[in-house]
């Protein structure tokens, strides 16, 4: 990436003819669900190697031509990112970090040897699928419009190369709360027989593959009758769960959480331990054993675990079962604390004294 900032795009709009009726679309917003419903609308940016980021276009939502020998199905060169909007009291709708998910996007575009998309052309695809489905984003309590930007190799060709023409989509789901009845604890089965990325591998970027290879052990899991599952990077030591992040909140103050190169770094986690440092604690992000996992809690000196994602923000964990043992966890009010505030942020009810939020209908 240079400092060089690219040049703007003019995006055409194509307004979908079938789009849903202003009752439809509020009969659906009563309860959205999560990841099941789609707005009207979607952003589709064109990259080639000749031509490079092109043909930018908000058109209807529908299904996406594909050549047979399209690389992303032989090959997997496909990344995606999650973000929300949230409308605010005066109506406005907000943003949070998407600079944070744009840096993460082309992280993951290097490891999976795709294009880049500046951090520009991120933000502006999100305004402009704002700009025509901004009804879309509703007003109920704990409520959001989910933004799903992914891109692709779309090149017709077998044979093993980074593609040179790629695609790149955003749609929105609206999303309803992800508790119904308040935050409960979840129950965590650790995964001992699986991995979910290996060092030097792709665990870091957020793509398609490294879900796909998460779900027999979460399929384990639920056998299990536990809600998720964790995983062990290859030294052994706790890596993440399918698709969050796992934070321990110690006696004395400290906050830590899991760091290596198979772990995708997230915003939400990240946000949180910034506001765990606001108000003095100490955040420490580094390797943490099984051992000192099952040691601190049963010690004491673990106070509390929970997990953090964009989807449920933070879920606190109220047990640790794999063959042989089942850990009660211990319950604090740290994490619920630290989701109370964030969600305050996002939703316009709090101070946003990092300056996280970026308004995108305006």
């Amino acid at each position: 990436m240079t400092d060089t900032a690219p040049a703007p795009l003019t995006f055409t709009v194509t307004k979908n003819l079938a789009a849903k009726s202003p009752a439809q679309r509020e009969e659906i917003l009563k309860n959205p669900g999560f990841g099941t419903n789609f707005t009207d609308h979607m952003v589709d940016i064109c990259w080639s190697e000749k031509g490079g980021w092109h043909r930018p276009r908000v058109q209807p939502y529908g299904p996406i031509p594909l050549d047979p020998a399209a690389a992303v199905l032989h090959y997997g060169q496909e990344i995606f990112e999650g973000i929300k909007a949230y409308r605010h009291a005066d109506d406005s709708v907000h943003t949070f970090r998407p600079d944070r998910n744009a840096a993460r996007l082309q992280r993951s575009a290097r490891r999976l040897a795709l294009p880049e998309l500046p951090t520009e052309y991120f933000v502006e695809s999100l305004r402009e699928l704002i700009a025509v489905d901004g009804a879309w984003v509703p007003s109920g309590v704990d409520q959001s419009l989910y933004l799903r930007p992914f891109m692709f190799a779309k090149e017709a060709f077998l044979g093993v190369r980074p593609a040179k023409k790629v695609a790149y989509y955003v749609i929105a789901s609206p999303a309803g709360a992800y508790f119904t009845g308040g935050v409960k604890p979840v129950r965590i089965w650790l995964s001992t027989k699986y991995s979910r990325a290996g060092k030097g591998g792709t665990g870091a970027a957020k793509t398609g593959g490294n879900y796909a290879s998460s779900l027999l052990p979460q399929a384990e899991a639920s056998q299990k009758g536990c809600d998720q599952v964790v995983f062990l990077d290859g030294d052994g030591n706790i890596e993440e769960l399918g698709g969050m992040n796992v934070v321990f909140v110690y006696k004395d103050g400290r906050i830590v959480t899991p760091q290596s190169d198979s772990i995708l770094e997230g915003i939400t986690r990240d946000s949180l331990l910034q506001l765990a440092e606001d108000r003095g604690l100490t955040v420490e992000r580094r390797p943490v054993s099984l051992s000192e996992w099952r040691d601190g809690v049963a010690s004491g000196d673990i106070v509390e675990v929970f997990a953090c994602g964009t989807a449920a923000v933070v879920t606190p964990i109220g047990a640790l079962v794999a063959d042989g043992f089942e850990d009660a966890q211990p319950l604090g009010e740290l994490a619920l604390s630290l989701r109370e505030e964030l969600t305050d942020i996002q939703y316009g009810r709090r101070d946003d004294k990092h300056g996280w939020l970026v308004r995108l209908d305006a």
